[in-house]
Parts: C-alpha cells; structure tokens; sequence
C-alpha cells in the first residue's frame, strides 16, 4: 500500500538527482558562456590593435620608409578565423613587431614630435593595456571553467554532458624575449 510518506520520499528520491544534475549541466552552460564572452572581448581589443596599424602606417608613411612597410605587412597578416594556438601565435608576432616599430621611431626625431604619431602611439599603448587586461579576464575564465570540468565530481558530469577543457592564452617563447630595436 503507497502512503503519503513512501509517495513523498518517492518523489523526492527522484527530483533531487534531476534537478542536481539539471543545476551541474547549466552550471557548465555558464561558464562555457563566461569564456565565450571573454573570448570575445579579446577579440575586440585584438581588432581595435589591428584597425590602428594602418593609421599608424599612414603617419610613419613619409619618416621611415622601413617601418611604414613593416606595419603595412602586419596589416596583411591578421587571420579572421583561427585556432587559439594559432591566433596566440599570430598576436604574439603582431605586438613584437609593434613594439620594434615603436622602439626604432626612435631613430626619427621629426616623426617622434609629431603630435599624430604621438596620440597614435598613446592610443597603442591604451590598447596594449586592455588587451593585457582581456587576457587575464579570459584565462581567468577558463581557469574557473577548467577547474569544474576537471575535478571531481564535475569531471564525471562534464564527461557525460560533453564539456572538455579549453587551452588558455598564453605568451609564447618568442614573446618572452626581450625587444630587440630594428633600425633602418
């Protein structure tokens, strides 16, 4: 004979698993879309980087004919859709030859006073700055999203649910070199 008690225990014996296992797989949803936005927030300020390389070209243009070509050439080597690792590489090239770019101005006093290049130069180092602070948000998430997928008993459910770990953005040997100035 079912009673209102062996009915409620019943009831709860079933819905309590449900609903951990529906807050496990949203919880993952979550942090999956913390990393896609941060993803995505990088991406932007990588853009914001890009779009300024030609406006830097420009008012290298007519000082330093070297360095004008080189920025022209890092217009041309940005790729729209790439995997992490390739991007990671690709990004760390694009702001050594940056940096270089920046440091061999050195060399050409008229362009180092020009009110253009130097507004551009602080907008780079703005840029600079929240691609740094992007790069944190994102490893950070993927810190936490790594962290629930990978432990216990989160390793079990992101297994069932398909969840995998993602690859966080990091400098690679070249990057970590000192910059090295290039002079025409």
């Amino acid at each position: 004979m079912i009673t209102f008690g062996n009915l409620f225990w019943g009831i709860v014996s079933v819905t309590t698993p449900t609903f951990c296992l529906i807050a496990a797989y949203n919880h993952f949803v979550t942090l999956r879309n913390k990393v896609d936005e941060a993803y995505a927030t990088m991406d932007v300020c990588l853009k914001k980087r890009f779009d300024l390389v030609p406006r830097m070209a420009e008012a290298v243009r007519g000082y330093a004919r070297h360095e004008a070509q080189t920025l022209e050439d890092i217009t041309k080597m940005r790729v729209a859709d790439t995997d992490l690792k390739m991007r990671m590489k690709q990004e760390a090239g694009i702001s050594m030859t940056l940096k270089n770019v920046v440091l061999a101005v050195e060399n050409y006093p008229n362009l180092k006073a020009s009110e253009n290049f130097l507004e551009l130069q602080r907008e780079l180092s703005h840029i600079e700055d929240e691609i740094a602070s992007s790069r944190r948000y994102y490893n950070g998430s993927v810190r936490l999203f790594n962290n629930a997928v990978l432990t216990f008993p989160g390793n079990c459910l992101a297994s069932l649910y398909g969840f995998k770990k993602r690859e966080m953005f990091v400098a690679d040997e070249e990057s970590r070199q000192n910059t090295i100035i290039m002079t025409a």
